[in-house]
């Protein structure tokens, strides 16, 4: 992160108090081994201007191919600072991390994304704005499966040929907004600006992409269920 957004340090923690407390050997406090398998949420430092990032592992599901994953999650203010390097910053987090796939997305648009795999108490999920039901992360028939769509999308060289991606007779528009990273895997960009369903021309890419990869969200032939 701290290499994609110019003067950028994360070298903070938390308190209990909420307050950030300085790191002088931040590298070495991260290093400690954590009780859920990932490393402990730093910061900026910067309570007007805050950016995060932490990463706990996700226990393997009932699955036969399930395994443990680490799941990494940041959260920065979505400004024109943050636009103008949000890719760049999502492909240093996940070839970092060694990702399989993962999304930048705003807020807003995670909270009805979200909503395409809760199961409601009684009668069948109803995910918003004609969003397609999406599988339970756990039940994926593979890890390499992205569990949903974003507006910045990052898939590993594995998770692009689950998805078959790309194919030129297809993707044309897609490829236009996409880029290779150095170890083969692809960042693709569903819109130019950041995502907002509220308009219409933002849910009907999203739409269409989920309608171009029915392996995503576990709706190809072969889920493991939802």
């Amino acid at each position: 992160m701290e290499r994609a957004f110019p003067g950028l340090h994360l070298g903070w923690k938390v308190s209990e108090e909420g307050r950030p407390v300085a790191l002088p050997r931040r590298d070495a406090w991260i290093s400690e081994v954590t009780p859920d398998g990932g490393f402990r949420l730093v910061c900026n430092g910067d309570e007007s201007y805050p950016v995060t990032i932490s990463a706990w592992e996700r226990r393997a599901g009932p699955e036969p191919h399930a395994q443990p994953l680490l799941q990494v999650s940041a959260e920065l203010p979505l400004d024109a600072a943050t636009i103008a390097v949000a890719v760049d910053m999502l492909e240093e987090v996940a070839e970092g991390a060694r990702a399989l796939w993962g999304h930048a997305t705003p807020d807003r648009a995670v909270g009805e994304i979200a909503q395409q795999s809760i199961r409601p108490l009684q009668g069948p999920p109803r995910p918003p704005r004609g969003l397609p039901v999406l599988a339970l992360s756990e039940r994926l028939r593979a890890p390499e499966i992205p569990h949903c769509l974003g507006w910045l999308n990052y898939w590993s060289a594995a998770t692009a040929r689950w998805l078959n991606f790309p194919d030129p007779a297809r993707d044309a528009e897609l490829l236009s907004r996409s880029r290779r990273t150095a170890t083969g895997g692809w960042l693709v960009r569903l819109t130019d600006e950041p995502l907002d369903l509220d308009t219409p021309v933002h849910l009907d890419a999203l739409l269409r992409a989920y309608e171009r990869f029915p392996e995503i969200g576990g709706r190809g032939t072969g889920a493991s269920g939802v």
